[in-house]
């Protein structure tokens, strides 16, 4: 079966997209080229677009996030750049002036809908550390309690190492795992997912339904986006991988057409439906899963990966047959077959010390490392997270 063959198009509206207009917290991500003009300006039109649509899903009852890019882009204009600078140092004085810009926009115009929002600014470090993963939480419920929609921003001003590509299409994923969302819509400046590039390839056609992501998903995903965007198709594909293994329906669609959102929330045919899995796996596990950050990896042989995927089982090192990076005890690891990952774990032994291990029975690791006792198991199933 050719790769191209691995991806279901689906002509009609499914049962899947049905599932769709049931979904009762929905998170909705939007991207700088849909919230601005190439000039760097706001597209107020499209904001205000943005925001009517979320207060009507708001007005149904709907528990609505906001997960907003575009702080860096709204500073470009009023600071005279006409693109986004590359220097770090401006791209943080742009984002400190956009910030105010664009709450002060989305705060005037939500409240002429009637209703009230509240500014939570993030940097990945808010979900990577346990204790800020879960007051986040904590904060996000007690929002949503009150019936205030959450405008949720990336910390550019200060966050070094997140001004990069794609970390808010990876946070909103984060986000909607962390809430528990049933939907995470992410508007783009593309239909969605194609077989291939669309600019490239006139023959390609847009992906309605991508019910297992594959790393052939993964290869038709493409590159970077436009230069006021920072998101290309393949950071969205992460973030896919992240809210369906947390239970999460998830829909990239264009942010062109002013009336996504709501075509989306009515399971109308409208962008690429990533399909998520019945199961939700219990809070702790979606962090240690999609907080925390990954060290390394291992790689396991076939009957290793038949024992995790269909029996539930621990990792056990017998399976190993590669370490691949530095990892310390205790933190969380891909597990790789074929190089596909298979699953994520909290590791219960270092890199060097399972380099030693790989590939020998459970009652042969104590002497293997010189030591009384040890674990049985290189990740036990209870600190591991099936992501296939």
């Amino acid at each position: 079966m050719s790769g191209r063959e691995e991806v279901q198009v689906v002509e009609h509206c499914s049962k899947e997209r049905e599932a769709l207009t049931k979904a009762q917290r929905i998170v909705v991500k939007v991207g700088t080229s849909t919230l601005t003009y190439s000039n760097g300006r706001l597209n107020l039109n499209r904001i205000e677009a943005i925001v009517k649509q979320l207060a009507d899903l708001a007005n149904q009852g709907k528990e609505m996030i906001l997960v907003s890019s575009g702080a860096v882009g709204a500073g470009l204009a009023p600071l005279g750049f006409k693109e986004k600078p590359k220097d770090i140092a401006m791209k943080q004085a742009a984002a400190a002036v956009g910030q105010g810009i664009l709450l002060h926009m989305y705060e005037k115009l939500f409240r002429e809908y009637g209703h009230t929002v509240g500014q939570i600014l993030l940097t990945r470090e808010d979900s990577t550390h346990r204790s800020r993963y879960v007051n986040l939480r904590n904060t996000l419920f007690s929002l949503i309690d009150l019936g205030v929609i959450p405008i949720i921003n990336e910390n550019d001003v200060v966050a070094i190492d997140e001004v990069k590509i794609g970390d808010n299409d990876t946070l909103s994923a984060t986000v909607a795992s962390i809430v528990e969302a049933d939907l995470l819509i992410i508007l783009s400046d593309i239909e969605g997912l194609y077989t291939a590039n669309p600019q490239i390839d006139p023959s390609a056609t847009l992906i309605s339904t991508v019910e297992t992501i594959t790393p052939h998903i993964y290869e038709i995903s493409g590159g970077a986006g436009t230069t006021r965007g920072t998101g290309g198709m393949f950071t969205k594909i992460e973030a896919a991988n992240i809210a369906v293994n947390s239970g999460v329906h998830m829909v990239i669609a264009s942010g062109e057409h002013s009336d996504s959102i709501q075509v989306v929330a009515q399971g109308g045919l409208r962008g690429t439906h990533f399909v998520a899995r019945d199961t939700k796996p219990h809070m702790r596990k979606r962090w240690m899963a999609f907080g925390s950050r990954l060290k390394g990896a291992v790689s396991v042989d076939a009957g290793c990966a038949t024992a995790i995927l269909k029996n539930g089982s621990s990792l056990l090192p017998v399976g190993i047959t590669e370490v691949i990076g530095e990892f310390h005890e205790g933190e969380t690891i891909s597990i790789l077959y074929n190089n596909e990952e298979i699953a994520r774990g909290m590791v219960n032994f270092a890199s060097k010390d399972i380099d030693l291990i790989k590939g020998c029975n459970s009652h042969e690791i104590a002497d293997r490392l010189h030591v009384q006792t040890a674990h049985a198991e290189a990740i036990h199933r209870d600190n591991l997270v099936i992501l296939r």
